[in-house]
């Protein structure tokens, strides 16, 4: 009897851990995104207990009012553009520690790249905005560099590139870890039947190499277009969303309006609409690539 008991709770007590990663998701994910969208239906304040429901007003002003067609815009440009610049040089210093580095020598080309990762992305920030305005336009008078003596940041035409810049020398290590394990999992096997078969290196780059990459790809993009979609560190460190909120992101706009314009409903409208974007444009690209068979384009 005594036995039977012991066995039961141990059953129980191995249920119990089984089900709580499940239990763990529920409550950390699920759950605030069911408390997200309710409130985004309300005029919550963010403050007040008590709140009304307003229907679809909130989404509804998320593309009539100016201020988050804007944010919309930049976080649109800013995405598209990190996704391009992240990935493809992610791509080509996979290609290059994997092909035209030796062996010995790439320990330390990938503890150099991966470096700024793990650094705060507020630190880097903070301190790529003393370089914008302190550092370089002294270095561009001194040059006499007409371009280089203006701070970057301080321009509306140039803040964006700003921002960028400093999000892809940080955003490019953990996709380059990502995609440089990808490439090592390609069978070896394939590359020299195709090389024996006379498949030069553009083929066999295009026809085995990338295929194989697909899984990886697919990580490292979604990753960097949530990290671009969302971006907030960065524009608060360097910008706050100037000048002229023309840097404003999404992701900075919500914070602004949740904290600061006391508009915690609306605030969750635009969460939960960044949240559907994300998702939708994550599974295109994913049905896409999923087309993609191995050996094939």
């Amino acid at each position: 009897m005594k036995s039977r008991r012991k066995f039961e709770k141990r059953d129980f007590v191995l249920f119990s851990w089984t089900i709580l990663p499940v239990f763990l998701y529920i409550v950390l994910f699920i759950a605030p995104i069911g408390i997200g969208i309710n409130y985004s239906f309300t005029d919550w304040n963010g403050l007040a207990s008590n709140y009304k429901y307003v229907g679809i007003k909130n989404f509804i002003q998320l593309f009539t009012t100016k201020r988050t067609l804007q944010s919309l815009k930049f976080t649109g440009e800013y995405a598209f553009f990190l996704v391009i610049a992240v990935m493809v040089l992610s791509m080509l210093l996979t290609l290059a520690l994997t092909y035209a580095v030796s062996p010995r020598q790439r320990t330390f080309f990938r503890s150099m790249i991966f470096f700024p990762a793990v650094l705060s992305m507020v630190t880097i920030g903070l301190t790529w905005n003393q370089i914008f305005y302190r550092v370089l336009p002294q270095l561009g008078k001194f040059l006499n560099i007409e371009s280089l003596s203006r701070n970057v940041l301080g321009s509306p035409d140039t803040a964006m590139w700003g921002v960028l810049f400093v999000n892809v020398w940080q955003g490019t290590a953990i996709p380059f870890v990502i995609l440089l394990a990808g490439i090592q999992n390609v069978p070896k096997d394939l590359y020299e039947s195709a090389k024996i078969d006379g498949a030069g290196s553009l083929r066999i780059f295009s026809n085995i190499t990338i295929p194989f990459m697909i899984p990886s790809i697919n990580v490292a993009f979604v990753m960097v277009l949530k990290n671009g979609i969302t971006v907030f560190d960065y524009i608060q460190a360097m910008t706050e969303g100037g000048p002229m909120r023309c840097t404003e992101s999404a992701g900075y706009l919500i914070y602004q309006l949740a904290f600061s314009d006391c508009k915690a409903g609306f605030a969750s409208a635009y969460a939960i609409l960044l949240l559907l974007l994300i998702g939708v444009i994550s599974v295109v690209q994913m049905k896409i690539s999923s087309k993609i068979e191995v050996g094939q384009l």
